[in-house]
């Protein structure tokens, strides 16, 4: 399971030995000089595969009984035990699975390591992200070559000397992990308070740093989920419960001295989070289920005062807020006599009175999503999202109009703010400001910050992402809609080498996700080049349980229309099959985490359809994990999986859940990847997995599992690290079709 969005769930791409201007397609290459060098590596490399499954025998992991009575019926798991990772045994055992791996694929080192140095090779290792202001500073993060991760600064002004806050290559000087995932610096500048977690099991620890004197202070916190700074630099902080994780307690503390508990949230389904309005006015304290939200407040200027409501919780309805002049701006789902606007609206709400005082801001749109809103002293920036590409609209409070802002392409990402490395509460442009900035990308376009004048309509670019070594002219990207059962299509975004024929020999890569109501974005991965530049073609696949197409399009894929999810994907496979984009035996399937349930459901259905299956942290032992609410998270995704509980999510949870569902058939090659101290999705998932796998399957196709025994749910931490995972995992795909 996966409770936030991830800024990359997955990356796939693939890598062969020979030159880049030998790029593969459909079975040729684009360069014919190479065509010779490239046929003969095909059968070195099947040769080799075939030579190395025979002579090595996988690990075989002892079956202990295991049962459970759950409605009257005895459920038996055979590697229950592999839980434990205390177990002496269970370490010998994913030890032995991480020898299978990596003996089976020694061959394939050479073609690790090259495509290590072409992603290298587009990595402007030395650079600067774009500066923030916030009070009267200009923070920003900045990467140096050679070195691992980040380090945060801030300036007077842009020509002024640079004071470095936090250099977390020194904290991670003494660590194996590293996340750093809250940065938060006082209204006054003078305190920086942030979170570190050391294991990957996101459980970060509270850190307070005096700016003046460079000194750590004593106050530290454990479990800490969200943090935000009252005017008085009294701080607001959000603890998780010890066993669960589950974030649902809200505390005050003025340094150096005992916090104070302040509320907390009891309903397992909720979590909380505290945050402050953007003109710093208000501490926003906020409680939300899968389903149902309810936001309280106080006057960051009088941090002792008792919490208000905005609007109290009602089973069924969300809302967010922020606030100007005096007014909470509320997206809600809340309609017009107590009627569902499922795509939301926007309505104003004085600050300390009742629900009776909304006025409409922004009427709901049956056809398009509005997922956020910007609010400056003199205008209100709205982002909404409709066919799955989003624009925004610009309201102007003294002329009160409205303008659009919307783009040409038709496969595209654009957000309100920054994709900030510097994490901060301030996301865009200062409240008094006359000017937002948004974020603009493709699937071939490096990641773009404009500028834009509210008034006008006039912007600039304030950075573009620097790749070096590419030349986005020999790209295209296509946004096609696959036709599925029942009269539904799912666009596709498609992105391919110019020259690459459509003549169903091409290799192709299909990503997949669709949970959470989380939007697939369609956004430039420099990783994905190397694949490209071999004729793969890369598709993501915006199934239902995304928010692509509304969230009807999320509604029509959770809980019991959750088979959605996995119809959707087969039949955009069997539609790109069927148009000549790839074909069969040349089909690349990938997902993480709940996007690894999905590709594990689906080989389940229909294995037949793909050659190979990459599932990274991937969420396949359904049924013991939301049966087990002493588990991160289980308890707050009842809203989204089910609660098995109950009989009938129970039987229809069962119907998919990828392990439950493991038979005695052929599968594609498949290969697991995941990290011993995963707190999201429990290393023993696909372990389990894979041990109860290799007892059934009746092909000879490689089974991997690769765990990571120092990470997480992200996996490593380090940005070389990752490209060193992310090597391993294209070179082996890039395997399994011929290369």
């Amino acid at each position: 399971m996966l409770k936030k969005d991830l800024k990359k769930l997955f990356a796939i791409s693939l890598v062969c030995t020979v030159s880049l201007n030998a790029c593969v397609t459909a079975g040729k290459t684009l360069e014919k000089q190479a065509q010779p060098e490239t046929e003969l590596l095909f059968s070195f490399n099947n040769k080799a595969a075939t030579t190395q499954v025979k002579s090595i025998q996988p690990p075989l992991a002892p079956k202990k009984p295991h049962q459970e009575v759950r409605h009257g019926e005895i459920i038996r798991d055979d590697y229950f035990w592999l839980r434990d990772k205390e177990n002496p045994e269970v370490l010998k055992y994913l030890k032995a699975e991480n020898a299978y791996t990596e003996s089976l694929t020694a061959n394939l080192k050479p073609l690790q390591t090259q495509l290590y140095q072409e992603m290298l090779g587009r990595v402007q290792e030395n650079r600067t992200s774009v500066a923030v202001q916030l009070g009267s500073y200009l923070y920003y993060t900045r990467y140096e070559k050679g070195k691992n991760y980040p380090i945060h600064c801030r300036k007077k002004n842009a020509n002024a000397k640079e004071e470095m806050l936090l250099d977390q290559n020194q904290l991670a000087a003494r660590e194996k992990y590293l996340n750093v995932s809250i940065f938060n610096v006082s209204n006054d500048g003078n305190l920086l308070a942030y979170a570190i977690d050391t294991k990957g099991d996101i459980r970060y620890n509270l850190v307070v740093k005096d700016l003046r004197s460079g000194k750590i202070l004593s106050d530290s916190i454990q479990n800490i989920t969200s943090l935000t700074w009252a005017s008085d630099n009294t701080l607001f902080y959000v603890t998780a419960d010890q066993m669960t994780n589950r974030p649902n307690t809200l505390w005050r503390l003025k340094l150096g001295s005992t916090p104070l508990h302040v509320i907390e949230e009891k309903d397992v389904e909720f979590s909380s989070e505290v945050s402050r309005t953007k003109d710093k006015k208000y501490i926003l304290y906020t409680v939300r289920s899968k389903d149902t939200s309810e936001t309280h407040y106080l006057d960051a200027a009088k941090p002792k005062f008792n919490l208000q409501t905005i609007s109290k919780r009602a089973k069924g309805y969300e809302y967010s807020v922020e606030h100007r002049n005096g007014l909470w701006y509320k997206i809600t789902n809340e309609g017009v006599n107590n009627q569902k606007a499922i795509n939301n609206r926007i309505v104003t709400l004085p600050v300390g009175n009742s629900k009776g005082a909304e006025q409409e801001f922004l009427p709901h749109n049956q056809s398009v999503l509005i997922n956020g809103i910007d609010l400056y002293k003199d205008f209100a920036v709205v982002s909404e999202k409709k066919l799955g590409v989003n624009r925004f609209l610009v309201y102007s409070f003294k002329t009160k109009k409205w303008r659009e802002v919307n783009f040409a392409d038709s496969v595209y990402t654009a957000f309100l703010g920054v994709d900030q490395e510097f994490t901060s509460e301030i996301i865009n442009q200062p409240f008094d400001s006359n000017s937002f900035r948004y974020t603009y990308t493709s699937l071939i376009l490096p990641t773009t910050v404009y500028e834009q004048n509210l008034a006008t309509g006039t912007q600039k670019i304030i950075k573009r992402k620097q790749v070096p070594k590419y030349d986005a002219s020999l790209y295209t990207t296509e946004r096609v809609w696959a036709p599925v059962r029942n009269g539904v299509k799912v666009p596709l975004s498609i992105v391919y080498r110019k020259g690459v024929e459509r003549n169903g020999q091409a290799p192709l890569l299909m990503y997949g996700y669709g949970a959470y109501g989380l939007e697939q974005k369609a956004e430039f991965d420099s990783n994905l080049i190397s694949l490209l530049d071999r004729g793969v073609i890369y598709v993501i696949a915006h199934t239902r349980g995304g928010d692509e197409l509304g969230k009807q399009w999320y509604e029509d894929g959770k809980l019991m229309n959750k088979k959605n999810t996995f119809n959707d994907f087969i039949d955009s496979a069997e539609y790109l099959i069927s148009n000549r984009w790839t074909s069969k035996d040349r089909l690349l399937i990938s997902g993480a985490s709940a996007g690894g349930l999905l590709i594990g459901t689906v080989v389940n259905m229909r294995p037949d359809l793909f050659k190979a299956a990459h599932l990274g942290v991937p969420f396949v032992d359904v049924m013991n994990t939301m049966w087990d609410e002493s588990l991160p998270l289980t308890t707050e995704e009842y809203l989204e999986w089910g609660n098995p509980h109950s009989l009938a999510a129970y039987d229809y949870m069962r119907a998919y859940s990828p392990y439950d569902n493991l038979a005695a058939k052929a599968y594609p090659a498949i290969l697991l990847t995941t990290s011993i101290n995963d707190s999201q999705v429990g290393y023993w998932e696909p372990t389990k997995y894979a041990a109860k796998l290799r007892t059934l399957k009746t092909d000879n196709n490689p089974l991997l599992l690769k765990i990571n025994l120092e990470a997480g749910h992200q996996g490593a931490s380090g940005r070389y690290e990752v490209l060193k995972d992310i090597a391993f995992e294209y070179a082996w795909m890039l395997s399994q079709v011929g290369f």
